[in-house]
């Protein structure tokens, strides 16, 4: 097991960095959007900016790593993220924050995706749970400590932008520097959003909702902070408590779904989704401490259903749809995460931080009352699963084989 770590160490080395430039820059770039001025909507459409760029390069970049290989694009990639976040310093209007964030979103998805790719050419059936969850830590830490960078500094001035920029630059060594091998190329994917919706049509309407719900609290979680009195330590906190919320809940809820029919899961999952984010709006103005409590809850499942939905969707493909099924659940989620800012923050223009909250409350109803409409439509099956494997959200790259990640260590694990 020493040596399977041994062999992905220099990876990891640069994944942290990445994540903690990358969690940094997530929580600076609103921050530094409301001193500006800048509406709650104007601010969640720049975070359109960054969706469509992650969308896109998840499309895009395979082709350039079957041409110059998973080193040379991964650097290419480190040096766009650099940019971008060097280039929010340098000019600062919210159109051309839009460009940047779209470059930055374009880039971390190429990276994800070269790093999961050479992580699946490291693991076996025997490692694959330990060095996932290895993987997923690495990403909490650097995420979290990221975050917690932002106190340190000004927001307001440049210095934290040109460290968010230093970081990413020292991701680019540990890789560029490594003797271990390169991955094999990647395949270019195939999409087919109406044969996901006739294999699941949970996972379809689930995709969705899973991308608003994830990217309405990642692009505007920060603002949301802002907006109730919450200074940056404590706003880091609230946004690290979401994480660790969704990195504790995976297995568990996973192990479960295994077990019984997923879509029970799925009912679950929303309707506890739904009440946590009752309980936050609840609490906010009571106390920070009933917030950060509350906010781990709805990041327990917040963050699980990407996995949940891309597991019951594998459970009813044939061998040689996984690829296209997977991509499809890719699709979907990228196009909630584009839509779901972008409805919050009219919300949050509307009726303060609160419609933040009470956006993530009807996703979750959403998910939860139309798992249960399914439920009549057609009988569930529970046999022949693999072991749920849990990952970082979100996750959105391809492995060796060609089919984007969808949470899970192997598509086929999940028939």
């Amino acid at each position: 097991m020493f040596a399977s770590f041994a062999s992905i160490a220099t990876l990891m080395l640069s994944t942290l960095l990445m994540m903690a430039g990358f969690g940094l820059m997530n929580f600076m770039v609103p921050l530094r959007s409301i001193s500006e001025g800048w509406s709650t909507f104007t601010i969640s459409v720049i975070a359109t900016g960054y969706t469509f760029g992650f969308t896109l390069s998840c499309i895009v970049t395979p082709i350039f790593v079957r041409r110059v290989g998973h080193v040379r694009v991964f650097s290419a990639l480190i040096t766009l993220l650099t940019v971008s976040i060097l280039s929010c310093a340098l000019v600062v209007d919210w159109r051309a924050w839009f460009l940047f964030r779209g470059i930055a979103g374009f880039a971390i998805a190429g990276a994800y995706l070269v790093i999961e790719s050479w992580l699946n050419e490291r693991v076996t059936n025997e490692n694959r749970g330990a060095l996932y969850s290895f993987y997923m830590v690495t990403c909490l830490v650097g995420s979290i400590g990221g975050q917690y960078l932002v106190p340190l500094g000004n927001p307001d001035g440049f210095e934290l932008f040109i460290l968010c920029g230093l970081i990413f630059s020292l991701a680019l060594f540990p890789t560029a520097l490594s003797t271990a091998q390169s991955p094999a190329p990647i395949a270019q994917a195939r999409f087919d959003l109406m044969r996901l919706y006739r294999r699941s049509p949970v996972a379809f309407i689930g995709s969705l909702l899973s991308g608003a719900l994830s990217g309405t609290w990642g692009s505007l979680g920060g603002v949301y902070t802002q907006a109730i009195g919450m200074n940056t330590a404590q706003g880091a906190t609230l946004l690290s408590a979401f994480l660790a919320g969704g990195a504790i809940a995976q297995v568990p809820l996973g192990r479960i779904s295994d077990r019984i029919d997923r879509r029970y899961v799925m009912i679950f999952s929303g309707a506890f989704g739904f009440l946590s984010c009752a309980v936050m709006a609840a609490f906010q103005g009571v106390g920070t401490v009933p917030v950060y409590i509350a906010g781990f809850f709805v990041g327990s499942v917040l963050y699980p259903v990407y996995a949940l939905n891309a597991a019951h969707a594998n459970d009813l493909a044939e061998p040689d749809e996984y690829v296209t099924i997977s991509s499809a659940i890719m699709i979907l989620y990228g196009l909630g995460t584009v839509s779901g800012p972008l409805m919050a923050g009219t919300l949050m223009e509307w009726f303060g931080p609160l419609g933040l909250i009470w956006f993530l409350a009807a996703a979750f109803a959403a998910y939860a009352g139309y798992s249960s409409w399914r439920m009549t439509r057609r009988v569930g099956q529970v046999s022949d699963k693999a072991d749920f494997q849990a990952m970082p959200i979100p996750v959105l790259g391809t492995d060796p084989a060609g089919a984007p990640n969808t949470l899970l260590s192997d598509p086929e694990d999940s028939r």
